[in-house]
């Protein structure tokens, strides 16, 4: 099925004038468009509100909220909805995306509770392997916590190596080890029979994604959620690094000596191989 986006272009050339006016505004405000109802488009874009409905139908919406509904699922789905943003003037783009991150940070650091946080943690530093699984979109996320843990502690792995499966990986993990699940929206399929997985055979889980993601709570052990929200077309994954850095620095204080040992360590040999700039 055609999105909205794509209608609009192979329908231009059959709208009245006022329906082009209408369709030239949602084009300039397609990020906003979820926000408005039909009376508000019809409003800001200066028709009338029967403009708006006749513009819909012929689109092949029954109704303008089922529009909405479709534009409000590809978000949660997490598919970016438009290409570029042309028409955004000035700074209002930054001054929006600002914004968002803001409320996407506050958003993580409200929902955090202490208890099941200072669990995880635990997790992270008493397991005796560490296993931290991350794909399409989760593996730069699931790359990064790995890289800032491998300062603090030993034994910690990145799954599935590139162009592998996972099976080979999977099969020695026991209870005495730890896996961390990195698995944002838009997830492969395997992810759900992984978790099941792992969970049967008893395996400290700890899980990664956006909230409302009710169908993977109830495989993990623990589960940590960073809101994606953005003001344009792609998600967001700052407030999902700054929960990888929260979870690292926390790490590194429930280990303190050992681990600042460990960073000593790492830094003389940067220092002897030579592979760090030095300024």
């Amino acid at each position: 099925m055609k999105q909205l986006d794509e209608r609009l272009r192979a329908s231009w050339a059959l709208f009245s004038p006022q329906e082009q006016r209408v369709a030239s505004f949602i084009v300039d405000h397609f990020d906003d468009l979820i926000s408005y109802n039909s009376a508000e488009l019809a409003r800001l874009s200066g028709v009338s509100k029967a403009t708006v409905s006749r513009l819909f139908k012929r689109l092949g919406y029954e109704r303008y909220k089922d529009m909405r509904e479709e534009l409000r699922t590809l978000r949660q789905s997490g598919m970016p909805l438009t290409e570029n943003r042309d028409a955004v003037q000035g700074n209002t783009l930054l001054a929006r995306h600002y914004k968002q991150e803001m409320a996407n940070l506050t958003q993580l650091v409200n929902q955090l509770e202490a208890g099941p946080f200072a669990e995880v943690v635990t997790a992270l530093v008493t397991g005796k392997r560490l296993f931290i699984i991350g794909m399409r979109n989760s593996w730069p996320v699931a790359m990064h916590l790995r890289q800032q843990l491998l300062q603090v502690r030993s034994g910690v792995h990145l799954l599935p190596q590139p162009g592998q499966t996972l099976a080979e990986e999977l099969v020695d993990i026991g209870p005495e080890d730890c896996v961390v699940t990195v698995a944002f929206r838009r997830r492969t399929r395997i992810i759900k029979p992984l978790l099941a997985s792992l969970q049967q055979r008893g395996i400290p889980l700890v899980v990664l994604s956006e909230p409302g993601s009710v169908g993977l709570t109830t495989h993990s052990g623990w589960h940590l959620s960073a809101p994606l929200d953005s003001v344009s077309a792609f998600d967001s994954y700052s407030s999902a690094m700054s929960l990888v850095n929260l979870l690292a620095n926390a790490v590194l204080h429930e280990s303190l000596t050992s681990g600042r040992q460990r960073i000593h360590n790492i830094a003389e040999l940067y220092t002897e191989l030579d592979e760090l700039e030095q300024r």
